[in-house]
C-alpha cells in the first residue's frame, strides 16, 4: 500500500508539472495584458503627449497571434508614441522580424526605441537596427536625447544605452537645457534609475523592462532575477527618486515559459484623455 501511495503521489506531482509546463508554455506566455498607467503632468498645463504606449523584451522569433493582437490595440488606441526599451531581437538574424513587426504598427505613429542587453550580447548589426526603426517611422535613441514639440509643450525622451551590455553616459541627463514640460527616461535595466544624476535635472518618469516580471513567479516570489534588475521586479517604485515603471515585458528568454508574470504592454496616458 505504500509503494501504490508514493505511485500515486509521484504520478500526481508528475502531473501537476506537465500541466504547469503546458500553461506556462501555451496559454499564460502568449496571454497579453494591456494596463493602462498615469502619465505624469510635467511642469506644464498638460501633458505634451495624450499617450504614449511602452513596449518592451519583444525577444522576437516570429511573428504570432499576440504579436498581431498587440498591434491592433496600439492601432486602436492610436497613441501618440510608441516606446521600446530594449531586447527587441536577440541576434542578427532576427532583424528581418523586427522589421515586418513595425510593420503591423501604424507607420504614422512615431517610435523611440534603445537597447537591451540581448542586442549587445547578440552583436546585433546596429547600424542595421537603426535602419529597420528608421524605416518604421523610429529612432533608435543610445545615450542621446530628442525633443518633440507639440501644441501642449515639450516633450525630452532620452535613450541610455543598456546598463549591463552597453556603456550608459546618464551624463547627457544632467547637461540637457532646461525647458522641457515633461522628460521621459529610457532605459532597459530598472536598475539604472539609482544612478541617474540628481539636482536640477529633473526626470519625470523612466520606462524599463528587462526583468519579464520574473518570468516564472511562485506564488508571487521570483526566483531569479537577471543582473541589472536591483531591487526591481515589476510596476511603479516611486520613493527615493525618480518614478520608475518596470513593465513585465511581451516575450521570454531562454525558456518559453511565463508564470505568474503575463506579458505586459502599458498605455501611460494623461488625466482626462481618452481610453
Amino acid at each position: 500500500m505504500k509503494r501504490r501511495r508514493f505511485l500515486q503521489l509521484a504520478g500526481s506531482a508528475v502531473g501537476l508539472g506537465v500541466g504547469a509546463l503546458a500553461y506556462g508554455g501555451f496559454v499564460e506566455r502568449q496571454w497579453l495584458e494591456f494596463t493602462t498607467q498615469p502619465l505624469p503632468p510635467g511642469r506644464g498645463a498638460a501633458a505634451p503627449v495624450a499617450c504614449v504606449a511602452h513596449l518592451t523584451d519583444l525577444h522576437l522569433k516570429g511573428i504570432d497571434r499576440e504579436h498581431e493582437t498587440l498591434a491592433a490595440e496600439v492601432a486602436r488606441r492610436a497613441p501618440d508614441i510608441v516606446v521600446i526599451t530594449g531586447d527587441a531581437v536577440d541576434y542578427r538574424k532576427d532583424l528581418p522580424i523586427l522589421e515586418d513587426f513595425l510593420a503591423l504598427l501604424p507607420y504614422r505613429i512615431l517610435k523611440f526605441a534603445v537597447l537591451g542587453n540581448w542586442e549587445h550580447w547578440g552583436r546585433v548589426d546596429l547600424k542595421g537596427l537603426e535602419a529597420i526603426y528608421e524605416r518604421g517611422n523610429g529612432t533608435l535613441l543610445v545615450n542621446r536625447s530628442v525633443e518633440l514639440h507639440t501644441r501642449s509643450g515639450v516633450l525630452r525622451i532620452t535613450g541610455l544605452d543598456d546598463l549591463v551590455g552597453g556603456h550608459p553616459d546618464t551624463a547627457i541627463i544632467a547637461q540637457a537645457t532646461p525647458g522641457a514640460d515633461l522628460h521621459l527616461v529610457l532605459a532597459h535595466c530598472p536598475a539604472q534609475r539609482d544612478l541617474l544624476p540628481s539636482g536640477d535635472a529633473v526626470v519625470d518618469l523612466v520606462l524599463s523592462g528587462h526583468t519579464h516580471g520574473g518570468q516564472v513567479k511562485l506564488l508571487g516570489w521570483a526566483p531569479r532575477l537577471p543582473r541589472g534588475s536591483g531591487r526591481y521586479l515589476e510596476g511603479w517604485y516611486r520613493g527615493g527618486g525618480a518614478p520608475l515603471y518596470v513593465s513585465r515585458g511581451v516575450g521570454t528568454s531562454f525558456l518559453p515559459i511565463r508564470f505568474g508574470a503575463r506579458p505586459e504592454v502599458v498605455f501611460f496616458q494623461g488625466s482626462g484623455v481618452r481610453d
